[in-house]
């Protein structure tokens, strides 16, 4: 019996590159392909944060319904053409490029993601490697032996420290009574 492959790849699947791993990218060689891809995009405008608030201010108020209804009414009659200063074909190709933007969006959101994990992973694996390191030179720095290692481990426990922060004063129950100071358990004259 002939067994068929149906797993035959799409021509869109064959006609992109994947990626092999001996062509795996540094990081230095994605930040500057990303560079070079913004570059070349335009309208790229970063925003500060009272800016984007003020633009979802407005945007978030107009819903496809009423965008779509705006652009009809902006055909029906010329005076409404004339004062908004653009064609309905204008305003409707503008909506289908905001919308294909949106998907790179998309993508480029999901990138900064796995790859934001991907470097939460490896500085895990680099404080399990560090906290294993310092227990195996804390225990052998007990031995005469491996002297050497003491002011590392020193070291260290000193930077732990620094890390945690200091030791914050306790603070007074609010609930108790504070205790009088020497100067008001003087008697009154």
């Amino acid at each position: 019996m002939q067994t068929i492959n149906t797993n035959i790849p799409t021509t869109a699947a064959a006609e992109t590159p994947q990626p092999q791993p001996s062509t795996m990218l540094e990081p230095e060689a994605v930040v500057d392909q990303l560079r070079a891809i913004r570059d070349r995009i335009a309208d790229v405008t970063p925003l500060t944060a009272e800016q984007r608030k003020a633009v979802r201010n407005i945007t978030g108020r107009v819903t496809d319904e009423i965008l779509q209804e705006s652009i009809n009414v902006i055909g029906a009659e010329d005076l409404v053409q004339q004062s908004v200063g653009q064609p309905p074909a204008d305003v409707r190709a503008l909506q289908a490029q905001a919308n294909r933007w949106t998907a790179v969006e998309s993508e480029l959101r999901t990138m900064l993601n796995a790859i934001a994990g991907a470097n939460l992973i490896r500085r895990q694996r680099l404080a399990l490697i560090a906290g294993r390191a310092y227990d195996v030179s804390a225990a052998l720095a007990k031995d005469p032996d491996h002297v050497i290692l003491v002011p590392h481990v020193t070291e260290i426990k000193r930077l732990k420290r620094l890390a945690r922060g200091r030791k914050k004063e306790p603070q007074q129950d609010p609930q108790q009574p504070q205790t009088p100071s020497a100067e008001s358990q003087s008697p009154k004259q």
